[in-house]
């Protein structure tokens, strides 16, 4: 007696294979995203510490310096 089919014989091992590919793929492209994000939130952080490093700058550096006055 003979089975063929999809659970049966060869069958099951197509669809585990076929399950595996596809969660390679998933895994491949979930990762390329978090690489992307990590990107923008590196962008990001530059972009926060150059605004304030400038905002400090100008706070601190407009001062008028005492040794003149004197």
């Amino acid at each position: 007696m003979e089975h063929t089919g999809l659970f049966f014989g060869g069958g099951v091992g197509v669809l585990f294979f076929l399950i595996w590919l596809i969660s390679i793929g998933l895994g491949i492209y979930f990762f390329v995203l978090l690489v992307k994000l990590a990107r923008r939130g590196i962008v990001a952080l530059d972009l926060y510490i150059y605004a304030k490093n400038r905002e400090i700058r100008t706070r601190y550096e407009s001062v008028p310096d005492r040794s003149e006055e004197i």
